[in-house]
């Protein structure tokens, strides 16, 4: 429970440092997001949770 605490608490680290420091980068990438076809953005989200998956079993597979 303590890892996934601790994924969490990394994920909103990263996510509340992006829109401190750059808030108008934020906003053009989520216009061009909205540009994209709904199926397009279903493949990159769920290639952005294989890829979570791999680098947690990577972690998982070195000790962390």
């Amino acid at each position: 429970m303590g890892l996934i605490l601790l994924a969490f608490g990394l994920v909103l680290i990263v996510e509340g440092l992006a829109y401190a420091l750059a808030p108008s980068l934020i906003e053009r990438m989520l216009e061009a997001l909205r540009a994209l076809p709904e199926p397009a953005r279903r493949l990159m989200g769920m290639l952005c949770v294989v890829s979570g998956f791999i680098l947690l079993w990577g972690a998982y597979q070195l000790g962390f």
